[in-house]
């Protein structure tokens, strides 16, 4: 009986998670895209009924829920995904770079608060430890 690897479970969730949030600034518009810190530039555009936010955010949708497939093929709780160990490793990577280069951003935020780039950091940098440990965990499985 194969068990489940619940580090890349709970990231596959966190993700898928992280995903529906994208979705519900493009529903919610302007508001949510404020609140979530995508920077006033891409809130000014919802507002102006751009298609540029709708057709970004939907693109970082796709790719997180596709990143939570890929989650949960390591975790075992779907079939195995073509080159499984190499995209859950770039996944991992680039949550984990992510977290710790947006820390930086802090005194240059581009648009954004820096209390955006501390907590999208802080989750992204969560969000790659549990990646990390769960690779590890399935490494010679994958």
């Amino acid at each position: 009986m194969n068990t489940i690897n619940s580090y890349l479970l709970v990231g596959s969730v966190l993700t898928a998670t992280a995903a529906f949030f994208h979705l519900v600034c493009i529903v919610l518009g302007a508001p949510w895209y404020r609140l979530m810190g995508a920077g006033e530039g891409m809130a000014r555009l919802a507002e102006q009924g751009s298609n540029k936010p709708t057709i970004i955010t939907l693109g970082i949708a796709t790719i997180l829920l596709i990143w939570s497939l890929y989650a949960l093929s390591g975790a075992g709780v779907i079939a195995k995904l073509p080159l499984l160990r190499t995209g859950l490793s770039v996944i991992t990577a680039i949550y984990l770079i992510r977290g710790m280069l947006g820390f930086f951003m802090i005194n240059n935020p581009l648009g954004r608060s820096p209390e955006f780039w501390i907590w999208s950091s802080a989750i992204c940098l969560s969000f790659g430890i549990i990646h990390l440990i769960g690779l590890i965990k399935v490494w010679h499985k994958i």
